[in-house]
């Protein structure tokens, strides 16, 4: 097959690595892409969100399958361009994207179908809004109803801090125009669990665990994820199961339901309550950093999961049992204001153990490019040996510009 992945982070570098392995690609290229991917693909600078040049260079190279990676390739309609054609998508269509791209959609499908969730109300007017969270009080979770690049929920402590929330996203529109939706602050251990989906069946993957928080101690500012680790041992079987069972499976029946079958990667970003497994999010594709430390653990060929799963034919994927642990660099000032362009050096004695996130090559050297850089990598036959090889591996890498946090699977460890 000649395969073609849309994107240019973490994620986008580890489903290549991935698919390199594949005794089944034949040419991989991918669009946009980054320096550490080079090696292992061929990186191609046309404009990913153009479907009509995605078209044509498919045409072109003849590809035979297209693995988007971010969530705004699909809300731009990437699967729907390619319907009616010899190219697969392994990607939901703009509509069935919904579970990600609307909260509001999300939580109704859950509400309608009876899919553990918070309480929720939806608002597009200030005052009411207001009104509202005054009502309820803190703590509560304010989600920007839209794709906001990973910065659009915030989880308020604070009344003061709802209240300056929601002047930013109904007054200042700081991420667009679309509602707000507020949520119960739910309290417990959160939880990635994702599959690969098409239609009706549906491969679950081994969980992970990310920690939002920018600082140490779970302080500062959401984040799109300073570090994860997989497998994840505070999390019991008996509570995936239920998960996979009660949350997962009826998310898909749902949606072939309401006539909006879902195809691709399906994330559930989940919390353990003392009533059980409730969803937090839903997305629509991978998750980033979760990929980084669950597609080391395939030890099945990707492209014969995605292949036999497009054309109904059964296969039961294998994991290894070995732990990995991912620590983000990330760019100083992240998630607001950030510099790039600050040289970056120790990479070459942990190539196998590092994703490049934000990058970019320039007078021959590799640079900051993000306000997300790398994701540094570490593997053992425990969560500690895991842990300890991250953070040797991180120590490996010089760069004034990026910070990152020390206690990454600090709590699994205390138990």
């Amino acid at each position: 097959m000649n395969v073609l992945v849309l994107g240019s982070g973490g994620r986008e570098h580890a489903i290549i690595k991935a698919v390199s392995k594949s005794s089944k690609c034949k040419t991989l290229c991918v669009i946009p892409g980054n320096p550490g991917m080079s090696s292992l693909a061929k990186c191609v600078d046309i404009d990913p969100l153009n479907n009509d040049l995605i078209k044509e260079f498919c045409a072109k190279q003849k590809i035979d399958l297209i693995i988007p990676g971010s969530e705004v390739y699909l809300e731009n309609g990437i699967h729907d361009a390619f319907l009616n054609t010899n190219v697969l998508v392994f990607g939901p269509t703009k509509k069935a994207a919904m579970i990600e791209s609307s909260k509001e959609y999300a939580k109704d499908l859950m509400k309608k179908y009876n899919i553990p969730t918070s309480k929720y109300e939806v608002f597009d007017d200030y005052q009411k809004a207001l009104d509202y969270v005054n009502n309820v009080g803190a703590p509560i979770v304010l989600k920007y109803d839209g794709l906001a690049g990973g910065k659009g929920v915030v989880v308020c402590m604070e009344l003061e801090e709802a209240h300056n929330t929601l002047k930013d996203m109904l007054k200042k529109k700081i991420y667009g125009s679309a509602k707000v939706v507020i949520e119960e602050y739910l309290e417990g251990p959160e939880f990635s669990l994702m599959a690969f989906v098409h239609h009706d069946k549906i491969i679950t993957m081994p969980i992970a665990q990310d920690h939002k928080r920018l600082l140490d101690g779970d302080l500062g500012p959401n984040t799109g994820g300073m570090g994860i680790y997989s497998s994840v041992p505070i999390i019991p079987d008996s509570i995936i199961k239920e998960s996979i069972n009660n949350i997962m499976k009826k998310t898909i029946e749902a949606m072939i339901s309401e006539d909006n079958s879902f195809t691709g990667f399906l994330y559930g970003g989940l919390m353990l309550t003392t009533d059980g497994p409730k969803v937090i999010e839903f997305n629509a594709r991978f998750g980033d950093p979760e990929t980084e430390v669950i597609l080391p653990k395939l030890e099945s060929d990707i492209l014969d999961i995605i292949y036999n799963l497009l054309n109904g034919k059964k296969i039961t994927p294998s994991w290894n049992d070995d732990y990995y642990m991912g620590v983000v660099m990330a760019s100083k000032g992240y998630p607001n204001a950030y510099k790039k362009g600050y040289v970056i050096e120790g990479l070459d004695s942990i190539k196998e153990y590092v994703y490049h996130m934000g990058t970019k090559l320039e007078d021959n050297l590799i640079k900051t490019n993000g306000v997300r850089v790398l994701l540094v990598l570490g593997k053992g036959k425990s969560l500690e040996e895991a842990r300890e090889h991250a953070y040797s591996n991180v120590k490996k890498i010089t760069c004034e510009n990026l910070i990152y946090r020390n206690d990454i699977g600090h709590k699994a460890l205390k138990g």
